[in-house]
């Protein structure tokens, strides 16, 4: 039991952020509901308001735990769409649902879950051991939220878990279901190519300069030449702001001094133990019962000589799954890892002692310590430039609040010129040209590709007036402002000087209308008449197995009419020509794949699972009588830096 709690926090961590985490995107949010009134409101649930800002800070909280999750390798403009935040309001309204229902059925999660699922948030144990309050007070602080807050709506979390999961997990796949998926996935087809390549059809084109014209005058954006601007811009981000921070030695050793616990490693134990469970609840005869069978296994060890006395009565009656089957082996642990009796009478012990009965919320223990480590502290010299980051962070959250504001009013206040903000903050004006409305691929992870910041500097105001941009947050703590400084109208290429391009273009075009043409031709005549002449050698195919064959193809042959063989059809190839395919037997491999049969049937539970979950939470919406107000599903994103209307 404590072996298994320990053993296992990274499982829990995996639990933590990806079950609990992202429920705070939506029920981590009622706080703010006193900023928006009844225009902003968006849906209610039971009568109860969602808002537009509770959306868009669900939105933001989500695209930054994906950006955490990923080491900030993620483009958020993928999830800056109105569809994204749709999906965001869509789980607000679920989870008050779940919500309500969870209330109705007075549903509850006791200290000690919650107590181990909050010991499993990852990086709250510090090297001495000890689960960390105050890093876990300063990580809640981040999220605006204090531990209290925290707790509540973690424990709703798991009690909502527990509702979802009396759905999920009674769902069972029909065995006639999952053998008729399975056997139409495993279905293999013998079949033969017959290709005709567009290639070959080239020789046949007749180009005319009508052709090329029609094509140049119906495809207008091939031969665009973009919108583009000559660009300057200034960048404020938490990097910028720390690199103009220094911090001293003083400083340092401050810091060091007033957070000894935090570089110090305490002693620690390595254990073993026997435990006759008895709950702290269970009947006076229960417990006496457990407290003689284990009196009488430590009689047992006291007459004992055998070293190995201990591992093999440990085995055979321990009721801690966790530790029983390593001989009660509990590893190393240090103060706060275990339950206080056992703790106070584990370090009491020294190396090869046993102790007498000890009486925990658990039951009764016999503990035998088997290894001691002294604790130690780390020097300053070990931990100085990690204590020098951590200050630098701390200031440079702090100073960047202040920057920001500063950096906003600046570049609306001096619209003219980026020299005032630049000068004023330390700033460097970076310059890029040839920037389209799409950004510069070439430059993908450039900050000004940021959409919101491109759809202002092409502006009206930007690009007439050559006015400063607002302040853009487009990312965390990264603010960015522009300047036009030219600006190119789009417009289109000559058609003498795409003629060459074109000439191939439409060659190719042509070439594959031929190619299709005579491929459906020959179907047709194999339709009427079957024959195998021409075609290549014979290749199994199933839908996990498609041999040197285009989607498109397999995509046929799988959906061809079997009923009569042998079966002919034909696709065409983009780009490559037309292909007509020869179905000549149909059947099911010799001996069925039992590892994938397993992964299928798992599939389809969870496809049925999540069905029951989605008509659940549909019925407790209706319970609720939800209710969208507006265009719900185009709810705006919310202005990150709002700055007074320009006149």
């Amino acid at each position: 039991m404590f072996d298994f709690i320990r053993t296992h926090q990274r499982m829990m961590q995996f639990v933590l952020l990806l079950v609990i985490f992202p429920s705070f995107a939506f029920l981590g949010l009622e706080g703010y509901s006193r900023y928006g009134g009844d225009d902003n409101v968006v849906a209610t649930v039971g009568g109860q308001p969602i808002t537009s800002e509770q959306v868009n800070e669900g939105h933001r909280q989500q695209v930054e735990r994906l950006r955490q999750m990923f080491g900030g390798q993620i483009d958020a403009r993928m999830f800056d769409t109105p569809a994204a935040r749709q999906s965001v309001l869509e789980g607000l309204v679920a989870q008050r649902a779940l919500s309500a229902e969870v209330a109705r059925n007075k549903l509850s999660v006791p200290d000690q879950v919650l107590q181990q699922n909050i010991l499993a948030i990852p990086d709250m144990v510090g090297a001495d051991g000890k689960f960390d309050g105050e890093r876990y007070k300063a990580l809640l602080a981040g999220q605006g939220m204090t531990p209290a807050i925290y707790e509540s709506r973690l424990r709703q979390d798991l009690a909502q878990q527990q509702l979802s999961g009396a759905i999920e997990n009674t769902v069972i796949a029909p065995k006639s279901l999952t053998t008729w998926l399975a056997e139409i996935n495993e279905q293999e087809r013998e079949v033969q190519e017959l290709r005709f390549k567009a290639a070959d059809f080239s020789a046949k084109v007749k180009l005319t300069d009508a052709m090329l014209k029609d094509y140049y005058d119906k495809n207008p954006a091939a031969f665009e030449i973009p919108e583009q601007v000559k660009a300057e811009y200034v960048v404020l981000s938490m990097d910028t702001v720390a690199a103009q921070i220094s911090v001293g030695d003083a400083d340092i050793k401050a810091y060091y001094d007033q957070n000894q616990q935090r570089y110090s490693t305490p002693e620690q134990r390595r254990a073993s133990h026997i435990l006759v469970a008895a709950s702290k609840s269970a009947p006076a005869a229960e417990k006496s019962a457990a407290k003689d069978k284990a009196a009488k296994l430590l009689e047992q060890l006291r007459k004992s000589r055998d070293p190995a006395e201990f591992a093999r009565l440990a085995k055979a009656n321990s009721q801690d799954p966790g530790s029983a089957e390593k001989g009660g082996d509990l590893g190393f642990f240090g103060p706060g890892m275990m339950v206080k009796p056992f703790e106070e009478a584990a370090f009491k012990l020294k190396p090869g002692e046993m102790s007498d009965l000890v009486e925990s919320d658990f039951g009764y223990h016999i503990i035998k310590l088997t290894e001691a480590k002294p604790g130690g502290k780390m020097a300053l010299e070990q931990v100085k430039a990690d204590i020098a980051g951590d200050i630098k962070k701390q200031l440079a959250a702090k100073k960047f609040t202040e920057m920001a504001e500063t950096f906003s009013n600046t570049v609306y206040e001096q619209a003219d010129s980026l020299k005032p903000v630049a000068d004023k903050l330390g700033l460097k004006i970076e310059t890029v040209a040839g920037l389209t409305r799409a950004g510069n691929p070439a430059a993908a992870k450039a900050v000004y590709n940021n959409p919101k910041f491109l759809g202002a500097l092409f502006g009206d105001d930007a690009v007439r007036n050559k006015r400063n941009t607002e302040a853009v947050e487009v990312a965390a703590s990264t603010l960015i402002a522009g300047r036009v400084i030219e600006h190119k109208p789009a417009a289109k290429k000559p058609f003498d000087e795409v003629k060459p391009a074109l000439a191939e273009q439409v060659t190719r075009r042509e070439a594959q209308v031929l190619a299709s043409k005579a491929g459906q031709e020959k179907l047709a005549a194999l339709q009427a008449k079957p024959d195998s002449a021409g075609f290549g050698e014979v290749r199994t195919i199933s839908r996990s197995k498609n041999p040197d064959l285009r989607g498109e193809a397999a995509t046929a042959i799988l959906k061809a009419d079997v009923s009569k063989l042998p079966a002919f059809v034909g696709t065409e190839l983009p780009g490559e020509g037309y292909g007509v395919y020869r179905i000549g037997k149909v059947g099911q491999p010799a001996k069925p794949d039992a590892a994938r049969r397993t992964a299928q049937e798992q599939q389809v539970v969870g496809t049925l699972a999540q069905e029951e979950m989605t008509a659940y939470v549909e019925s407790l919406k209706k319970k609720a009588k939800v209710k969208f107000k507006g265009a719900a599903a185009a709810v705006a994103p919310a202005t990150d830096n709002p700055a007074p209307e320009k006149k």
